[in-house]
């Protein structure tokens, strides 16, 4: 079971007495980055990957507002949360700090409890926001990669002799596998365990939204089984036998990029199967 990824935070404040003090708050539950101007944080932003900041409003050079300014105005920083910390209190203060970005405010003397609880909640809401942006990319890319193949490949297909054939289905193969292979994060490992490269290609393939998962132990003839109830390629192209030959195509290289196998066929929903299912195969030393 992976770990948790610990949060990142920016303290940001001139004076070392309330860095301390929010650095002994916090520590034991963050990964904190100290910046005493609104210049070094600025910097810091650049070179770490921050969740949250709090950022006092008062420092010579650039004041917090802007600081704040300056991060909500660049795409790349604009959603990271900011709680401002200062000992204003006047409500054009605030006001000011809204019409800037500010997410929060925090009073001085900081108050622990009520400063736990503003982070975690901030934090909260930048996870969801991180979450919902990848699954957005995610579908982004599943839904170019189906509307292309699954409008493209059964035209191009269709009055095309037979050696023909084989080489779009070998430039398509090319295409996705480059593809999922971009976004798979264990695909370039090498290994001869069967299990493991059953493995590398079911987090390939659902990449592109299908459900292939590793079904038993691997068998003595150096199998493992994958099997899937979810069609890569859209509920449409479970009546197109094509697109499961684009679907072994894949598997076949990304086995091969790891080790020397062969990937055999037993089940594909658009043959007509309740589901999919292949053999990945690794040859034997």
């Amino acid at each position: 079971m992976e770990s948790e990824i610990t949060p990142k935070i920016l303290i940001v404040d001139d004076e070392p007495q309330n860095l301390d003090l929010m650095e002994a708050y916090l520590s034991h539950l963050y990964e904190l980055t100290l910046a005493e101007s609104g210049e070094e944080c600025l910097q810091k932003v650049k070179e770490k990957d921050i969740d949250l900041i709090l950022l006092d409003i008062m420092m010579p050079g650039m004041s917090g507002y802007d600081v704040a300014k300056s991060l909500k105005e660049s795409e790349s920083t604009r959603h990271i949360p900011i709680i401002m910390v200062t000992a204003l209190s006047e409500k054009e203060d605030r006001i000011k700090g809204i019409e800037v970005g500010a997410d929060d405010f925090l009073t001085k003397p900081v108050n622990r409890v009520e400063l736990l609880t503003r982070v975690k909640s901030l934090l909260r809401i930048k996870s969801l926001h991180d979450e919902l942006v990848a699954e957005k990319e995610h579908l982004k890319m599943q839904n170019r990669i189906r509307k292309v193949l699954t409008s493209i490949i059964p035209s191009l297909l269709s009055g095309a002799p037979p050696e023909q054939k084989k080489i779009i289905i070998r430039q398509m193969v090319d295409m996705v596998e480059d593809i999922v292979r971009s976004s798979c994060t264990g695909c370039e490992r090498e290994t001869t365990d069967p299990q493991d490269v059953a493995r590398i290609c079911c987090e390939a393939m659902n990449q592109l939204g299908a459900s292939y998962f590793v079904d038993g132990d691997s068998d003595k003839n150096g199998c493992a089984i994958i099997k899937a109830h979810k069609c890569p390629w859209g509920e449409e192209s479970k009546i197109n036998p094509i697109m499961c030959n684009l679907t072994t195509g894949v598997f076949s290289k990304m086995v091969n990029g790891v080790t020397d196998g062969e990937v055999i066929v037993n089940k594909t929903m658009g043959n007509g199967d309740e589901h999919c299912c292949f053999d990945i195969c690794i040859e034997e030393e």
